[in-house]
């Protein structure tokens, strides 16, 4: 689902009945208006191609990477009313083999990719072609990213002026008074009013069924007879939309740290486990910095830890770190580290320095960056847009407020910081969709490839298990105690290696197959970089 700096966390626990869907919730399976729709979007954009030259200056690609356009109807059910334009990036396949200068490596077509949200842009995906874990891929594969619907200069949507996007330093409390519910309820309904005025009627077509569409009017603007796709995260999700819709259209697809596409999950209760799972990851975080206790002093057990982060929380809470850095802020840096192993050496470090008297490490990490307002209010706002047209959600205040008391007994680090991030949805003026039910029979489609982390937080490995299930003849590699989200491409030459021989040869291993841990972090320095495909890209910039 999201990535961690366009959201605060997603997921699902069995606690609750949704409540009813809207009486004018869209049918749960695309009419016959859409598939027509999308036939004859694709069939224009494979006649117009895509002119690719020099990328926007605004969006600091070097001159190795080409842009262009893809034109898509607004509404698949009018492909002759308004279009929008999508931007998109590409690489051609250099032939280079990495291990055999001398040999030329034949193109196999293009590699499409996605990193998720709903809200990121893969357009920095090519430039991963240039890391050694990326060199047999960018040999054979034109590496293609693209800003879906919504996100950048992709028909861009706002629900908010960016300037007041970022409220620092802001509280984070995990069992809020009603005083503060209240105001969240009122900044919730604000929300979701300005996203009406600000979209007008198009609000409604930002959908992760649009989504699918565009990508097959992508795949053949690209010139594929069928697609080769890599979806991360929430991207996978709106990938097995892709597969159950169009199966035929598919050549190749990876999974990487799957949403669970079980409509009744969608999005309501993956947003409660999601929150139940960072709690795991937390108690991970805060095991290995008791275990580093020499280098952070921050306490020799996992309990002795969180003492010294509700140390400085509660010192936070008094007087912001250089006026930026609050409770909250402290909360969603230490969250983003529940996502990748990366940020653990990083985030110790600042915590240990803040408590030692020195905030500056502490406010580089967690401090609001303004010159990327607009940016973040963007990503936010597809985000909310898609996952709040998606799927019914529930629409009294009660139900909410029961089933976040209940799990933040048990899971009180992240609970209700995703509860302000997705009450919008209870308030929401389009009308909602019932989610397709995600499911392919045997020979319907290809062979596909999906990866977990047996202990990923954003997607909870249950989810990559359904997928599994509901995509007949799929292939589960599963990277063993590892919680880090997104892991092709990572330091795990057994999950790289598993994704080349499928990619380049179409060779898969049984139908479930394991992978050893990747190793865990070492204390000390670490850069803050993240090892999915879209950070890793977007650092090599």
């Amino acid at each position: 689902m999201r990535a961690p700096a366009l959201y605060s966390a997603a997921g699902s626990l069995l606690l609750t009945t949704l409540a009813a869907a809207p009486a004018d919730s869209a049918p749960a399976v695309p009419g016959a208006a859409e598939v027509r729709g999308t036939a004859v979007a694709a069939a224009r954009a494979r006649a117009a191609g895509i002119d690719f030259g020099a990328c926007p200056k605004g969006e600091d690609l070097p001159g190795s990477v080409q842009c262009g356009t893809v034109s898509v109807p607004l509404d698949y059910a009018r492909p002759d009313g308004k279009r929008i334009e999508l931007t998109v990036s590409r690489t051609r396949a250099t032939h280079k083999d990495p291990h055999n200068s001398k040999r030329r490596v034949p193109r196999q077509g293009a590699l499409v990719y996605n990193p998720g949200g709903p809200g990121a842009s893969g357009l920095y995906f090519p430039l991963i072609g240039a890391l050694p874990e990326w060199k047999r891929l960018a040999a054979a594969y034109d590496l293609v990213g693209y800003a879906p619907r919504g996100v950048g200069r992709s028909a861009p949507l706002s629900c908010e002026d960016p300037k007041r996007f970022h409220k620092a330093p802001s509280p984070a409390p995990t069992h809020p008074s009603e005083p503060y519910k209240r105001e969240r309820i009122a900044q919730a309904k604000a929300y979701a009013r300005g996203c009406a005025q600000r979209a007008g009627s198009a609000l409604r077509h930002y959908t992760s069924l649009n989504n699918a569409r565009d990508l097959d009017v992508l795949r053949a603007a690209l010139g594929e007879e069928r697609l080769t796709f890599m979806g991360a995260s929430y991207g996978t999700y709106f990938g097995a939309l892709y597969a159950t819709l169009f199966p035929s259209h598919v050549r190749r697809m990876v999974f990487d740290s799957a949403v669970n596409p079980d409509p009744d999950q969608i999005w309501y209760r993956n947003n409660l486990g999601q929150s139940a799972a960072f709690e795991g990851r937390w108690a991970d975080l805060r095991e290995w910095i008791a275990k580093h206790d020499d280098v952070y002093g921050l306490g020799d057990t996992a309990q002795k830890v969180l003492r010294s982060y509700e140390k400085a929380a509660a010192r936070l809470a008094v007087e912001p770190a250089g006026g930026k850095v609050g409770p909250g802020q402290l909360q969603g840096a230490f969250l983003t580290a529940g996502y990748y192993d990366d940020y653990w050496p990083h985030r110790a470090q600042a915590l240990s320095a803040y408590l030692k008297g020195d905030p500056k490490p502490l406010i580089q990490q967690a401090g609001p960056h303004p010159e990327a307002a607009a940016e973040a209010e963007n990503a936010h706002a597809v985000y909310t847009a898609v996952e709040c047209n998606d799927a019914p959600w529930p629409t009294e205040w009660r139900v909410w407020d029961r089933d976040n008391t209940r799990l933040a007994r048990v899971a009180p680090f992240e609970t209700w910081d995703n509860v302000w991030m997705n009450l919008p949805c209870a308030y929401w003026p389009a009308p909602r969709q019932q989610p397709l039910d995600v499911r392919t029979g045997p020979g319907e489609l290809p062979p596909t490839m999906i990866l977990a982390g047996e202990r990923d937080a954003a997607t909870p490995y249950d989810g990559a298990l359904e997928l599994h299930r509901r995509l007949s003849g799929s292939v589960l590699v599963t990277e063993r105690d590892s919680g880090t989200h997104g892991i092709v491409g990572g330091p795990n030459p057994c999950v790289n290696g598993h994704v080349d021989a499928y990619l380049l040869e179409g060779r898969l291993p049984v139908r479930r197959a394991a992978c050893a841990p990747r190793p865990e972090p070492r204390p000390g320095p670490a850069a803050d970089s993240r090892k999915t495909p879209a950070a890793r890209a977007a650092a090599a910039r």
